[in-house]
């Protein structure tokens, strides 16, 4: 079982490239590489509520994969949730937002948590042992996509072919540690639920157009945080690469 609501409104590899790292070829989605490994991970988004009893078996799939070196595993909370007896501490109306865009991109009519998304491509619920997986199997992205590499202040996204329409470049920050929350009313009452790699930052740098180009990255407010980026098709469309920090 699963909950859906079908009524909420949408809401140092860096200074070894040089200064002249925008005109090189070498970074380019041509250059031969497994289309997932540590360097190219496959990007799994869980969207969950801490006020829904149908979201820990997935959360716990979530968290058993985010110790994979070629998954980068990230976790949604989501708000719809919050006026049913459990405000969810880390949820925020830019991530439902984000869950949204998922559900017109993927053609449905609505969201349900728990829900997951990997690599913008395809979902599910992700609560059955292995069902993540499967996904992960059937959402392999073709190539690896632009070179991506990631400094002290910037992030430069190297040229590529692209799928005819144009990339956000985004920026995640999550805590890659467990966080236990006890959890005081609604569906999970008198449960403390573990949390790991929950997103806590999602900054959209610009778009990309297939062409190398450099951004500026905000600074990071908490050293606790670990930074991603996904170069992601316009529109909650799949992502085309994604590296962790």
């Amino acid at each position: 079982m699963f909950a859906r609501l079908s009524s909420l409104g949408t809401l140092a590899g860096l200074a070894a490239l040089g200064a002249g790292i925008l005109g090189l070829g070498a970074l380019t989605g041509a250059q031969r590489a497994d289309a997932s490994d540590a360097a190219h991970p496959v990007v799994v988004e869980l969207f969950q509520s801490q006020g829904c009893s149908s979201c820990p078996p997935a959360n716990a799939n979530l968290i058993a994969l985010s110790q994979r070196p070629d998954v980068l595993a990230l976790s949604f909370g989501v708000t719809y949730w919050d006026n049913l007896g459990w405000k969810d501490t880390f949820a925020s109306p830019q991530y439902t937002a984000r869950q949204w865009d998922y559900a017109r991109a993927l053609r449905h009519d609505n969201v349900f948590t728990p829900q997951v998304v990997v690599n913008g491509r395809i979902d599910g619920v992700g609560a059955e042992p292995g069902e993540i997986e499967q996904l992960m199997r059937r959402a392999e992205r073709p190539s690896p996509g632009p070179a991506v590499v990631i400094g002290a202040s910037d992030v430069v996204v190297g040229a590529a072919p692209t799928p005819g329409r144009s990339a956000d470049v985004w920026l995640v920050r999550y805590d890659p540690r467990i966080v236990q929350v006890a959890i005081r009313r609604g569906e999970n009452g008198g449960r403390t639920l573990p949390h790991r790699n929950v997103v806590r930052e999602l900054v959209r740098l610009g778009g990309w157009n297939g062409q190398s180009a450099r951004f500026s990255l905000p600074a990071n407010s908490d050293p606790a945080l670990r930074t991603a980026i996904l170069v992601q098709t316009a529109g909650a469309g799949p992502i085309l690469a994604a590296v962790k920090g």
